[in-house]
């Protein structure tokens, strides 16, 4: 009886030692978390950055100034959905929101640029951001994602009432 209430005793030691080292070990994990997190939010602020936009004010004017031939063409805007699915949605999201490598091709700097500058940036890419140069894609292909992007419009805001 006394081996067993030493073994007992023995184990409620070890378990009491333990617990410092499991609340410690949790608190890491927490803390690690909270890491993670801040890092991802880090990374979504700064897509929402001025400097994200800055490409398409580089634009030269002879580009910015260029019409879309495509504008009018209900069919443009079809198209473009398609070939944006298949080409720049991996990155910018499947709504055009923004994604975990592009930011938000709704946001208002894409929405109010002319479609020249945004012609330009698609045909140029922005590589030292990730964004690649799609010269090869067509020129009426890369037009029809113009169009598209130009047919989201800005994002909804919310109606906020002040009392």
């Amino acid at each position: 009886m006394t081996s067993n209430m030493t073994l007992n005793m023995t184990s409620n030691i070890s378990t009491l030692r333990l617990q410092p080292l499991l609340i410690s070990g949790i608190t890491c994990l927490i803390v690690f978390c909270n890491g993670i997190s801040f890092a991802q939010s880090a990374a979504a602020n700064k897509s929402k950055s001025p400097q994200t936009y800055a490409e398409l004010a580089k634009a030269p004017e002879k580009w910015r100034t260029r019409e879309n031939p495509l504008a009018a063409d209900p069919d443009a805007v079809a198209a473009g959905r398609k070939l944006f699915e298949g080409h720049c949605a991996e990155c910018h999201g499947e709504t055009a929101s923004g994604g975990r490598k592009g930011p938000s091709l709704r946001a208002q700097e894409v929405q109010q640029a002319t479609p020249g500058a945004i012609f330009w940036v698609l045909t140029n890419g922005v590589v030292r951001r990730g964004m690649p140069v799609w010269s090869k894609l067509p020129e009426p292909q890369r037009w029809q994602i113009v169009t598209y992007l130009k047919s989201l419009g800005l994002p909804a805001t919310p109606n906020v009432t002040t009392k």
